[in-house]
């Protein structure tokens, strides 16, 4: 069963679950949500912290990101915390070359690279792909 929000999901990975699993069917859940309003509530709570600063980065960037997007037209506040940001840089490949530095520094979404968090261009890419929203 998918997590409904993602504070959900981030209270499923604390207990044990697989997070990328998890968040891709957050993902999921978030694209089949049949309104953007309906969309928004999916990312309005605040996700508890999990001591993992990585995670916890991972998972503002993911709302702010979703909200901007999809053109929710509001960001979820808590999403400015700074406890939602990275002192280091996390390149998200594994074992990444100069060259994959380099591309991931400039291909990075701008709400994972304020984070710190540099990965691919679209890093929410699922193989089903966003639903048009209704409003």
């Amino acid at each position: 069963m998918r997590p409904n929000t993602l504070a959900e999901a981030v209270d499923r990975i604390r207990a044990g679950a697989p997070q990328d699993a998890t968040l891709a069917e957050f993902i999921d859940r978030f694209d089949l949500a049949a309104t953007s309003v309906a969309q928004y509530e999916t990312i309005e709570e605040e996700p508890a912290l999990t001591q993992n600063e990585r995670l916890d980065a991972l998972v503002g960037a993911i709302a702010e990101y979703l909200a901007k997007q999809r053109r929710l037209g509001r960001v979820p506040a808590w999403v400015c915390d700074p406890a939602r940001r990275l002192a280091e840089p996390w390149f998200t490949a594994s074992s990444p070359s100069d060259a994959m530095r380099e591309y991931l520094t400039f291909a990075s979404p701008a709400e994972f690279a304020s984070r710190n968090i540099f990965t691919e261009e679209r890093p929410l890419r699922r193989a089903r792909g966003p639903q048009t929203a209704k409003v």
